[in-house]
């Protein structure tokens, strides 16, 4: 009598779960790396330079923001071509005098490409500057000064479509 063997199908061996497990790990390793080094590449992490500085400074810099709120001062940014121009106008919506307005650039996820632009007057209550400014996200903070004193700040998001590749 001969034994009859059965023709068996797939055999899930050791090998096939070792193989599992490092298609598995590695994907989870991969996407990591990728991740990390995306990370360390795309953010700074700098926020402020001092922490400890900053927190002492946030209740007058929160009082400050408050008092300027209240006083009516509006600012409009426009950004064309290679030209930045700010209007600005009190409560009544006269132009507001101003001596001095800077606009500092900051981009939302590398701080190499932030830059300052100084305003200059260029008519009633307008400020302009010629500046090129990269396509992107920025987070755009404007100062505003007359004989030496903050006169307004306002803080505004942008996005620039096009703009210079």
């Amino acid at each position: 009598m001969a034994a009859e063997r059965k023709q068996q199908g797939f055999v899930f061996t050791g090998w096939h779960m070792m193989a599992v497990m490092v298609l598995f790990f590695g994907t989870i390793i991969t996407v990591n790396l990728i991740m990390a080094w995306n990370a360390s590449h795309s953010w700074s992490g700098l926020v402020v330079q001092n922490t400890y500085v900053a927190s002492q400074q946030f209740n007058g810099k929160v009082a400050l923001a408050k008092e300027l709120a209240a006083s009516g001062i509006e600012g409009n940014l426009t950004i064309e071509d290679s030209r930045i121009a700010y209007r600005i106008v009190d409560a009544k919506g006269a132009p507001l005098l101003a001596d001095d307005v800077l606009a500092v650039f900051k981009s939302p996820v590398d701080e190499r490409k932030d830059f300052t632009v100084i305003l200059v007057p260029a008519g009633q209550g307008l400020f302009a500057a010629e500046r090129d400014v990269p396509a992107g996200q920025w987070i755009v903070d404007i100062g505003t000064t007359r004989d030496g004193a903050k006169v307004f700040h306002q803080t505004l998001r942008t996005v620039v479509a096009g703009g210079v590749k």
